[in-house]
């Protein structure tokens, strides 16, 4: 075998390397991309419900303002939010609005009867474990696609491609459990 045809192999296997770290990276990012996608899906469930809840809590409490306030205001700021950390700020801000307002609702035992509220509770647990969820895999998602892009070869092929680092979606530790349901 002489040099030429050593080079050109050792070229070949260089440019098979290439594509299978390129391909893999495209699919990891896809991965990443299709996990936030759940998360917006389900953010804009959980935004469609707080109106539902508040207008039924405000039947019941009507002197409960400034909480009322509080909820639309970090319902719109979450809705409007962009990216992992600023969605997650914003939905934090909205969790701790909607658990003061759930804890008006505990003041009111005729709403706590009420039927459509305990339905619009049970619909914003279901919710809130179902952004658990795709948090979770959407973290898992930016893990794997993170230490995709910082492993040699891949790392090359990530910095001459332009794959960067996609951030996590955190929640304050406070915010880890499911919002409360009374019945």
């Amino acid at each position: 075998m002489s040099v030429l045809e050593i080079v050109i192999v050792i070229a070949l296997l260089l440019g098979l390397v290439l594509i299978l770290a390129y391909n893999r990276l495209v699919q990891a990012r896809n991965r990443v991309d299709n996990a936030w996608s759940q998360i917006t899906v389900q953010l804009e469930r959980r935004h469609d419900l707080v109106p539902n809840l508040v207008q039924t809590v405000k039947g019941y409490a009507v002197h409960e303002r400034q909480t009322f306030e509080a909820v639309a205001e970090a319902r719109v700021r979450a809705m409007g939010a962009q990216g992992p950390p600023a969605k997650a700020e914003s939905e934090n801000l909205l969790s701790d609005s909607l658990k003061s307002l759930l804890a008006v609702a505990e003041a009111y035992p005729a709403l706590r009867a009420s039927e459509e509220f305990l339905n619009l509770q049970q619909q914003l647990s279901d919710t809130e474990s179902r952004i658990a969820f795709a948090r979770q895999f959407y973290n898992d998602a930016v893990f794997a696609y993170n230490t995709a892009t910082q492993v040699l070869p891949r790392r090359i092929v990530a910095t001459m491609f332009g794959f960067t680092p996609r951030p996590f979606f955190d929640v304050e530790t406070t915010d880890r459990a499911a919002v409360p349901v009374e019945f």
